[in-house]
């Protein structure tokens, strides 16, 4: 996959800013960005972040037969991988330019410099020594990766430990962890590389530049050095002539970083050392930090639970009611369940929906229950059905009432359509006479 490229936009805001003095994160131009060191559970395991850029570094050692050049030297070998896991410019199995490039300055820089003791690394002369290998992977690429993987390299060096050995004649025993433990190597001194880039044909200089500040810059240049003032390397590479003022000023600022990143990982070695020795957690699980919020903690000393008693629930008698905060035979109550109606239940306070309903409609509905309920009660028995025989004779219709606004309690069913006709009709007629009486009464 291609890289994909910055705007003109982009182009022109980025280096009117370093005009400005500013850059897009916020730092000074000499300013690094967060460096964070974690070890691994293995000796010679580390990993380092400058920002997001993350590079994890492993060690390894392997018995091998030295080179014919210097047979009483070990070997030390440095490799890098750039895989799409760090970006999606980077391909599977092919090395890219800017791999090609870290793999030799980190050579230059460890081998070249001579940090570690290769004759410490001969077992027997001409045939066998010890071959230390340095495998850099880069795991995000968000600019200056060189810088990662050198702190990277010489850090996982210094942490590493290779097994001890015993030489009887021509044979060779390799003791493990339990017979004997390890022993470290000897690193005479720890070169760092520092990466400057510079914009306008060297007329503003960064320290640490970013993806983006990368691909803006007109030409970088490594230095490779120590904390006491050895350069151990040195590349430049763009379209650019620089001054030997400006080479002498880098090599200023150089030293300065170099001092404060060596401390950094010295630092950095001992509290590993110290959480070894003394049993404690260590590894990548001890190193993470939680960027987010997952929950909300309260503070434990506003918190006060009583844990004196731990019975079940206390007796009536004995619950109190206290101001401490404690729980009183009130609270405890359970509430009583009232039946509004059929089928509608009320637990504690509450009743029936009263919006919309003033107190004038709140009393007539009031009275409107108690007459229904009245009635309900005193409701009487049904009339007593008296069925005649079918005869010629003619029927009669009895009211037993003398006033009509009684109901009768006996009513005679006549066998004939025209008697049956007089009592709808009397009937009739009451109902009439209670609605114009009710009529007067209002006019």
């Amino acid at each position: 996959m291609r890289e994909t490229p910055l705007s003109n936009c982009e182009r022109e805001f980025i280096r009117k800013a370093l005009g400005e003095r500013k850059r897009l994160d916020g730092r000074q131009a000499y300013d690094y960005r967060t460096l964070k060191i974690a070890f691994g559970y293995d000796r010679g395991c580390c990993r380092v972040d400058l920002g997001q850029t993350r590079v994890l570094a492993q060690v390894s050692c392997e018995i091998t037969s030295p080179k014919q050049q210097r047979p009483s030297d070990g070997v030390l070998f440095v490799n890098v991988e750039l895989s799409p896991m760090a970006s999606p410019v980077f391909e599977v199995g092919r090395m890219s330019d800017q791999g090609v490039e870290i793999n030799r300055i980190l050579e230059r820089c460890l081998k070249e410099s001579r940090c570690v003791d290769t004759e410490s690394l001969c077992i027997i002369a001409g045939e066998k020594v010890w071959q230390i290998r340095v495998d850099v992977h880069v795991m995000n690429h968000d600019g200056n990766m060189i810088d990662c993987s050198s702190i990277a390299a010489i850090t996982a060096l210094a942490h590493f430990r290779r097994p001890d050995v015993t030489v009887d004649g021509t044979d060779v025993i390799v003791h493990t962890i339990e017979e004997k433990d390890p022993l470290p190597l000897s690193v005479h001194h720890m070169p760092i590389c520092v990466s400057f880039s510079f914009y306008e044909q060297g007329k503003f200089l960064l320290v640490d530049p970013s993806d983006k500040e990368e691909k803006v810059m007109d030409g970088k240049m490594v230095i490779g050095m120590n904390k006491h003032r050895e350069i151990c390397s040195l590349q430049v590479t763009g379209q650019m002539l620089l001054l030997k003022d400006q080479v002498l000023r880098c090599s200023n600022i150089a030293v300065v970083k170099v001092t404060e990143i060596t401390e950094w990982i010295q630092k950095a070695l001992e509290n590993d050392r110290q959480a070894r020795l003394n049993g404690e957690r260590f590894g990548f699980r001890e190193a993470v930090v939680m960027d987010t919020v997952t929950t909300n903690q309260m503070n434990p000393e506003k918190i006060k639970v009583d844990e004196t008693d731990q019975s079940p629930a206390a007796s009536d008698d004995e619950v109190t009611m206290e101001t401490n905060g404690h729980i009183s035979d009130e609270d405890n109550k359970v509430p009583e369940v009232k039946i509004l109606a059929k089928g509608v239940g009320c637990i504690g306070d509450g009743g029936e929906s009263k919006w919309d309903v003033d107190d004038k409609m709140e009393e007539e509905i009031k009275s409107e229950s108690i007459i229904l309920s009245k009635k309900k009660v005193k409701k009487e028995k049904p009339a007593d059905v008296i069925i005649l025989d079918d005869s010629d004779e003619e029927g009669t219709t009895m009211l037993q009432a003398d006033d009509l606004n009684t109901i009768p309690d006996r009513v005679v069913i006549p066998t004939k359509m025209s008697d049956s006709t007089d009592l709808s009709a009397a009937i009739k007629k009451k109902k009439k006479d209670k609605k114009n009486k009710k009529q007067k009464d209002v006019t």
